[in-house]
């Protein structure tokens, strides 16, 4: 088996053409191997696609209304109705766009059914019902005097745009490339105890490395072509601070993915730190969504940094820098995901071999972006990603990548790896040793004092809310690999990285900042997006159920307890977004001389339903934005959602919408029955029994 992918371009010198011109003017790799550079491309071209373009929510069109339709000629019984209005002069409708009617007149929600666009000639407007009418829609199309009011979704309906648009954008699943880096799918199932679902997809790309070993690093990786671009722009151009003794950087990155898993085994998850893909995609998160928030929409709608994203976009930093001191040195030295791969290499099905026709030229390791060229030119496999550079630039053609066991006449592989400086073994000692001390500080790292610190600082900061659908605290921090994908699918920001306030198990893990925005009723993108369930994909229905929090009203500065002025704004975001789990009570009653109230005085304060609110913080993003932001009558929201036991429900599995029926059950069981349950006669939270 052979698959030398670079001849076409680079051992072909008779023919010059512009494609040949192109590649050699785009450097040496490009020429030798252009396979691999267009497949690099593409990839580098989609996981940004994907990021920017997939993840991004504001493609997603809002329900349209268009109201004062007039029925100008009616046939109720086969369901065909012409409507007329001349203000309606820019309005477009396609024929065979469906529109659902109603007649508010009519009482309820007065709807009329779906009907179906058969020509539109302005001002009037030909539909068609688009099912069989019974008689009762007939009787209410033929009583109907209107105005009509048309509009893309059916009175009363849950929203689903946000939902929507990304289902319709999704093709490929917008986290691919993070289930695809099978240290996030092995690190957060040994940490978690559990199978993770991206455990699939990692063992399929490690299996297809068994025929194209390290393939993933040499082809698919878009932190590995980031870095590419950084040392061709850059690096090539700072040659300070190069270093030539290689050997002794060989072995870090075994030693981080050592430190990693044994991190993992002990319960503390760190791939995020460090893993190849989570790194470029939070990097996305906090560099590209705000360029491109501010762009797009408006530059106020960036909400503010933290110490967080400062330290993240320092290391970030830090792996391009690395390409001072040799080109890809993250990747040849220091990733633990390219340590994965690298191991993986040992079950290779193909390799590259070197022919004894070899004259030792040397441009096979001049060329090499992975360091993977051996003594006497052979190969060290554990480096070699396939990239079929090094064949491309061999004046002789002695370099062939073939199946492992191929029997033809090859150099012998050397003993020792080109630049390394000791004993074999020494260096086997000391890697050893390395290793072991790795293990070790990653299972450290779960019981030192104040570093790992999440759930005992969180006790006095008060716990994070997190998204709908997130699993319990502990798994949560199991599970979530800090990739920031959920930060670019959330529409209007809601989901924030934590900061240090959690200590560094919850550093970048996303939380609800309801002072900021509220968790739209139409989106469940940030579970859609998770490549490793820490917030689970839940259908629109059961993450609309999911509680979160609970809005709790400071009585002693919002405005009607206090006796200020009257307010309502809390009640109506509840009720536009469809919870209605807000309502009235009076207070501050004044009364007469004989002790009766006085009709109209007072006030009409809020109260919240614990049976109905979700937490999805809508209420305290209004107050805080009109009456602290705007009117300045606060210092801070009357209205905080607030997380924590008997707050929010955190399931691993099940149905919060069952969870949601059987509360409701246990509220209208009768008194004698609640002991039965243990319930004590109606649902409380633990916090207000």
């Amino acid at each position: 088996m052979r698959c030398n992918w670079y001849a076409p371009v680079s051992n072909r010198r008779d023919k010059q053409g512009i494609l040949r011109s192109v590649f050699r003017a785009a450097g040496p790799t490009w020429a030798a191997s252009p396979a691999r550079r267009i497949i690099q491309g593409l990839c580098f071209i989609a996981f940004f696609g994907l990021f920017c373009y997939v993840c991004w929510p504001y493609t997603a069109r809002p329900p349209r209304t268009w109201q004062n339709w007039l029925p100008v000629k009616v046939d109720a019984e086969q369901g065909q109705v012409a409507l007329a209005n001349e203000t309606a002069t820019d309005v477009r409708f396609a024929s065979g766009m469906r529109l659902h009617a109603s007649d508010p007149s009519l009482g309820g929600d007065g709807y009329l059914g779906e009907f179906e666009v058969k020509s539109f000639v302005p001002p009037r407007l030909e539909l068609q019902l688009a099912a069989k009418p019974g008689r009762e829609q007939v009787d209410a199309i033929a009583s109907s005097v209107g105005p009509w009011s048309l509009s893309d979704r059916r009175p009363g309906q849950w929203p689903s745009h946000y939902a929507d648009s990304l289902s319709s954008k999704e093709h490929i699943a917008a986290e691919v490339f993070l289930i695809l880096d099978p240290l996030v799918s092995i690190s957060t199932s040994l940490a978690s105890r559990s199978w993770v679902w991206s455990l699939a997809a990692a063992g399929a790309i490690l299996l297809a490395c068994v025929l194209v070993p390290r393939g993933f690093c040499g082809y698919l990786c878009p932190l590995g072509t980031l870095i590419d671009l950084f040392d061709g722009l850059v690096g090539r151009r700072v040659q300070r601070f190069r270093v030539t003794n290689v050997g002794r950087w060989g072995f870090i990155k075994y030693c981080l993915l050592a430190a990693v898993l044994g991190a993992a085994l002990c319960g503390v998850l760190l791939s995020g730190f460090v893993a190849a893909i989570p790194i470029v995609t939070r990097a996305a998160a906090f560099l590209l969504t705000p360029l491109q928030t501010g762009l797009a929409r408006d530059w106020h709608q960036i909400p503010p940094w933290g110490a967080g994203h400062f330290v993240s976009l320092a290391m970030f930093g830090i792996v391009l820098a690395l390409g001072l001191l040799q080109p890809r040195f993250w990747c040849k030295f220091v990733c633990p995901t390219g340590a994965v791969f690298s191991l993986g290499n040992c079950f290779r099905a193909t390799q590259r071999k070197v022919l004894r026709t070899c004259i030792d030229c040397g441009k096979c390791a001049a060329v090499c972006p992975f360091d993977a060229i051996a003594g006497h030119f052979t190969t060290q496999t554990l480096n070699c990603t396939f990239c079929q550079t090094c064949g491309g630039v061999c004046p002789v053609g002695s370099i062939q990548f073939v199946g492992r066991r191929d029997a033809s006449e090859w150099k012998e592989t050397a003993a020792l790896p080109r630049n390394e400086g000791t004993t074999p073994r020494r260096a086997f000692l000391a890697r050893s040793a390395a290793v072991f001390g790795s293990v070790l500080a990653g299972a450290g790292a779960s019981v030192t004092p104040g570093l790992f610190a999440g759930r005992r600082i969180a006790a006095s900061h008060g716990p994070a809310v997190r998204p709908p659908g997130s699993v319990p605290e502990p798994d949560f921090l199991q599970l979530c690999i800090r990739c920031g994908e959920c930060y670019q699918a959330c529409p209007n920001n809601v989901l924030q990285p934590v900061g240090f306030e959690l200590g560094l198990d919850g550093l970048w893990t996303p939380q609800v900042v309801a002072d900021w925005s509220g968790c739209e009723p139409s989106c469940s993108n940030c579970g859609q997006v998770c490549p490793t369930g820490a917030i689970r994909a839940l259908p629109l229905e059961e993450k609309r159920a999911a509680r979160i929090g609970y809005a709790v009203v400071d009585q002693k500065t919002c405005l009607p307890f206090a006796g200020k002025e009257p307010c309502e704004l809390c009640v109506n975001e509840c009720r536009t977004a469809g919870y209605n789990a807000i309502e009235f009570q009076r207070v501050g009653t004044e009364l007469d001389a004989f002790g009766q109230p006085i009709e109209g005085s007072g006030f009409l304060a809020p109260t919240v339903r614990s049976d109905l609110c979700v937490g999805c913080g809508l209420c305290q993003t209004r107050c805080n934005r009109i009456n602290v932001q705007t009117k300045r009558l606060l210092p801070a929201s009357a209205i905080v959602v607030q997380a924590g036991p008997g707050r929010e429900d955190r399931l691993r599995s099940g149905s919060y919408i069952a969870l949601r029926e059987a509360e409701k059950q246990r509220r209208e069981m009768p008194p004698g029955d609640s002991a039965k349950d243990g319930s004590g006669g109606g649902y409380l939270p633990e916090f207000l029994k």
